[in-house]
């Protein structure tokens, strides 16, 4: 009678030298040091990284105490690693002197990757820019509508399935519309979504003004310089009709920008390239208006004394 024989799976090798403990700690994710130049900023960031008063004084933090937070990191094919939250940590440190900074290490897909990033920018942030918040609503949507096409390859779910934005508004402060209307600000030109940040321009008209065309947008610009003033609701709201039926040029534009608002106040506009030359070096823009003022009063006290000693 033939002997049977019992085939056993050999245990790996590493196996034969770690105890299970050591295994289950080994798939943990860690925080460790990584070289802070071998970190890359996230493609199309939508959240800037400003050089203020804060970040200094965070980087006055880290230099004495270190990064108390690790920042979040995925590993790169090529051996360095992007950043998907942290950014602000990564600039604070760099002006701190610091070669490296505490991170978690995390495998993501591209679209896990952009998810997080948006998540926790928009959860930490104490100020968010309009600007900010369109890209990042944009940037997410994109990522779970691409998530969503590739789980439809595996799934066989009967039912109607929410749309992305209706997802993204279900763990959002702001409705499905209002998303889908900050979304819409990525469509202005880099000057428009600019005074949109400086509140120059209200949100409501800004999202009208973004249904404009590029060179329209252009020509906005120009006729506002010129009269010193920026549309009303109203005002957007018939150019973007006149845009949409092929009726909006140059000189309707002019038309309307240059009709007289209700209780319109005139206001002084000045260019900061024109006044940046003239300011001490290193002044902050806030500062301006304060050293404007003074500027003044020194010089009308100087006419004030040229007058009274004509006057003798």
């Amino acid at each position: 009678m033939a002997k049977s024989e019992i085939k056993m799976p050999l245990p790996k090798l590493d196996d034969l030298f770690t105890t299970e403990q050591e295994r289950q700690e080994a798939n943990l994710e860690k925080v460790v040091d990584i070289s802070i130049a071998d970190i890359q900023d996230f493609p199309n960031h939508p959240f800037k990284v400003i050089v203020n008063e804060e970040l200094n004084d965070m980087a006055d933090s880290i230099k004495k105490d270190g990064v108390q937070e690790p920042a979040l990191v995925r590993p790169l094919a090529n051996g360095k690693y992007q950043m998907i939250s942290g950014h602000r940590r990564k600039k604070a440190s760099e002006i701190a002197n610091k070669e490296t900074m505490p991170c978690l290490v995390r495998d993501l897909t591209d679209e896990q990757a952009a998810i997080i990033m948006v998540d926790s920018n928009l959860q930490q942030r104490q100020k968010i820019l309009y600007s900010e918040k369109a890209f990042a609503y944009k940037m997410k949507l994109e990522a779970m509508t691409h998530q969503g096409k590739r789980n439809d390859l595996t799934s066989d779910q009967v039912g109607e399935k929410l749309t992305s934005v209706e997802k993204l508004s279900a763990k959002s402060p702001d409705s499905k519309s209002q998303i889908q209307r900050y979304i819409r600000l990525t469509e202005l030109t880099d000057k428009l979504l600019d005074m949109v940040d400086n509140e120059e321009i209200a949100f409501s008209p800004a999202v009208e003004l973004s249904y404009l065309t590029e060179e329209e947008q252009k020509w906005l610009l120009n006729s506002m310089s010129c009269n010193v003033a920026t549309p009303t609701l109203s005002q957007a709201q018939e150019m973007k009709r006149l845009s949409q039926s092929g009726k909006l040029d140059e000189d309707k534009i002019e038309e309307i920008m240059s009709r007289e608002k209700p209780n319109q106040v005139e206001k002084l506009k000045l260019d900061f390239k024109d006044l940046q030359p003239k300011m001490p070096k290193g002044m902050s823009i806030t500062n301006y208006a304060d050293h404007i003022f003074k500027a003044l009063d020194f010089y009308n006290r100087y006419l004030e004394k040229q007058r009274q000693q004509g006057a003798r």
